[in-house]
């Protein structure tokens, strides 16, 4: 059942989470860098009676099928600093950095997913010239191992949930190892962290390709790090509207808001929007998600599967988490439209994945991710 939760708990943004430009300027180092396209969607304005939908496509991320890369390098960098007390700079492309971090190999990347984040991490980890291990949850499908190990990493299923995967991949935290996690626990804040702040690439993007802010602003959460970035990057420049979006069988940050301190889901957690299955919000991206989002949204399989037919029919490839913002936006306008949007109003969707589970995408949607546009 659809749950649409207002946040009472808004306030003041932590100061110990802020986004900037910065990981913009690494990510304009990275091979085949390039904004990712905000696409008008007026036939989905028009079914819902707004101005505009304009859905930010991140399906072909640096030749990924995800936004995660953004994320993961950020972290790597920011990390690999830490570990060798210095900043590898200066280096103008990836060749560069290859050579400035030599002298660590044999060395590990590792971290845990559920498909996109562990990818980046492993591809991260390509670039650099470095091994990786990747731990996903029992569940995971065959079509998103098989792309975490395309980038050469060695993937690992964990027998339990997102959760335990997490638990797992802490523990390969050693000197010649660096675990690259996009939730937080205690004793390990400044990771997470970086991870949130390097998916500001996003919305300076958007504010580039946009005249003015959006009205509203869908955000699939997951952990809450993607949204924690959406939420401080928009609260701190301008009052558009966020909404979080998550799965109804692990809305862990929605039960998180409606009690204002974390709250875990327990397992098992279902949904296919794969990326979303997270049953506690990282400690590290809550605070800004208490402090300014402002509504949560649980949505069931059924919407994220028709979300997926409409982006396809807009010419856009979005997977079963890519397609939650939608599936949100959708379910709002079936609820009452307890936001009050209107033909005044423009509302923007990111779509954070493609189809990263192709057999699945042709299931639901009916035509090969490569018939669509």
């Amino acid at each position: 059942m659809t749950a649409i939760v207002r946040n009472g708990f808004t306030g003041a943004l932590p100061e110990s989470f802020r986004t900037s430009s910065e990981p913009l300027e690494l990510h304009q180092k990275l091979p085949h860098y390039a904004p990712t396209p905000l696409v008008d969607a007026p036939a989905i304005a028009d079914r819902l009676g707004l101005h505009r939908v304009l859905v930010k496509d991140e399906s072909k991320r640096f030749g990924m099928p995800s936004f995660k890369l953004l994320g993961a390098s950020w972290a790597t960098y920011q990390a690999l600093i830490d570990y060798i007390g210095r900043d590898p700079a200066p280096w103008v492309d990836i060749e560069g950095l290859q050579e400035q971090v030599a002298p660590l190999r044999p060395f590990t990347l590792a971290a845990a997913t559920d498909g996109n984040h562990g990818r980046a991490v492993a591809r991260m980890a390509k670039l650099l010239g470095f091994e990786a291990k990747v731990f996903v949850p029992t569940g995971t499908t065959r079509a998103r191992i098989e792309g975490i190990e395309s980038e050469g990493a060695t993937c690992i299923v964990v027998e339990g949930d997102y959760d335990d995967t997490v638990a797992r991949s802490a523990k390969e935290a050693s000197s010649r190892c660096l675990v690259v996690d996009d939730t937080s626990w205690p004793g390990y804040e400044e990771i997470p962290r970086w991870v949130a702040q390097g998916y500001a690439t996003i919305f300076c993007e958007i504010a580039d390709q946009l005249e003015r802010p959006p009205d509203t602003a869908f955000v699939p959460l997951g952990v809450g790090a993607l949204g924690a970035a959406a939420t401080d990057y928009f609260k701190r420049n301008d009052g558009t509207t966020l909404v979080g979006v998550e799965p109804e069988t692990c809305a862990c940050v929605l039960a998180s808001i409606q009690k204002g301190e974390l709250v875990t889901v327990p397992g098992p957690h279902p949904s296919m929007m794969a990326g979303l299955n997270c049953g506690t919000p990282s400690p590290v991206a809550f605070p800004t998600l208490k402090a300014g989002l402002d509504w949560c949204v649980a949505v069931g399989d059924s919407y994220a599967e028709e979300a997926m037919r409409t982006l396809a029919e807009a010419g856009i490839v979005s997977g079963e988490t890519g397609a939650a913002a939608l599936a949100g936006l959708e379910a709002v306008m079936a609820a009452s439209n307890p936001l009050k949007l209107d033909k005044e109003s423009t509302v923007l969707l990111i779509s954070t994945e493609g189809a990263t589970d192709p057999e699945a995408y042709l299931r639901i949607v009916g035509r090969e991710p490569a018939e669509t546009g």
